[in-house]
């Protein structure tokens, strides 16, 4: 069931400006998203990082973690999966001298759940903005939202209203929390199911591009 997290990297046109990460959804793996970072970075100035996640489960695909039940990831894959993953990433930036300041991370679904859990972990460093498009900030054992440190912070949340997978209510649910501590959110909404609605694209492209 447990595997490594393979990576797919694509290279900046030149010396990198920064990077960006995105982590793709359940049952998906690491090409799935692969093709955005031409779209949201269309002039290559950052280093792309597409990692797939360690765990294989029914009906097949990759996985990040188990689900109980939405909103609520099983605490021990979970838990594995967030020390594995935020090792390979901070190695990976290290490797392409690249801080994560620089970075903005970024996820659908399940990938959006993870972005936050690593882009707003307490005693993670922070990224240049954290990007999630239809998932949920996790309530989990063991991890914990940042108290602190997140006044005019960067934030892209991006989900359809019509979801039958992750509700809306929990983007709203985010939004509202992450205003309340003072972030700085885009917050686009649409009427899609579980998917990435392709008229938010411009939005999140130019949020991408202003955040480094």
């Amino acid at each position: 069931m447990t595997g490594t997290i393979d990576i797919r990297v694509r290279p900046a046109a030149g010396t990198p400006q920064g990077a960006l990460i995105l982590l793709h959804g359940r049952g998906a793996d690491e090409h799935d998203l692969h093709p955005l970072l031409d779209v949201f970075d269309p002039q290559r100035r950052l280093v792309g990082l597409t990692p797939g996640g360690p765990l294989s489960l029914p009906p097949g695909g990759r996985h990040w973690y188990v689900v109980p039940r939405v909103g609520f990831p099983d605490p021990v894959t979970f838990g594995a999966t967030y020390a594995d993953l935020t090792a390979l990433l901070d190695e990976q930036l290290a490797e392409h001298g690249v801080g994560w300041d620089r970075t903005v991370l970024g996820g659908f679904s399940q990938g959006a759940v993870m972005s936050y859990a690593i882009g707003l972990g307490e005693g993670r460093p922070l990224p240049a903005g954290v990007l999630a498009m239809s998932g949920f900030i996790p309530t989990a054992d063991g991890w914990q939202l940042r108290s602190e440190d997140l006044q005019d912070f960067p934030v892209a949340i991006a989900h359809g209203s019509l979801d039958p997978v992750i509700s809306v209510e929990f983007a709203r649910d985010a939004q509202q929390r992450l205003e309340a501590a003072g972030a700085d959110v885009l917050y686009r909404e649409s009427p899609m199911a579980h998917t990435i609605d392709p008229r938010v694209i411009p939005d999140l492209q130019a949020w991408v591009r202003d955040r480094v």
